[in-house]
């Protein structure tokens, strides 16, 4: 991979961490207020609120794991295909809690921007193919 494309995908992977930390912001450390902007009503059971939470915590981890990745694109490709297949997860979880009325048109926010990084992953996964380079 040439120095130039290794830095786009720097580029790209801080781009990801701060999208992360944005929803982490929101979701970790305001996480009732989240709640109640995707689906429309209040977090009251301490039970959710920890599962909620921990889910957004995860997305808090992965933007230590994309900066990782920004340090060295072609080392780390482990962690951007756990995080982008928590993306798609995610963004599709999210797609269907909309369409069964359950989260509000907010949801696309993240829906949107998340696939458009799983795209974005995966022009770095064929980029890393087609110069050869290992994915593990």
């Amino acid at each position: 991979m040439s120095e130039r494309e290794v830095r786009a995908f720097r580029v790209l992977f801080v781009t990801a961490a701060i999208w992360n930390m944005i929803g982490a912001g929101f979701g970790y450390f305001n996480t009732a207020f989240t709640f109640a902007q995707f689906f429309g009503r209040e977090l009251t059971d301490p039970l959710v609120l920890a599962i909620y939470k921990g889910a957004w915590g995860t997305t808090l981890m992965y933007f230590l794991g994309y900066l990782i990745v920004a340090k060295n694109p072609v080392k780390h490709s482990g962690v951007v295909i756990v995080g982008g297949i928590g993306k798609v997860a995610f963004a599709l979880k999210l797609l269907q809690l909309h369409l069964e009325g359950l989260a509000g048109p907010v949801v696309y926010v993240v829906v949107v921007g998340d696939f458009i990084f799983a795209a974005w992953f995966l022009w770095y996964f064929y980029r890393l193919y087609r110069t050869g380079e290992s994915i593990l």
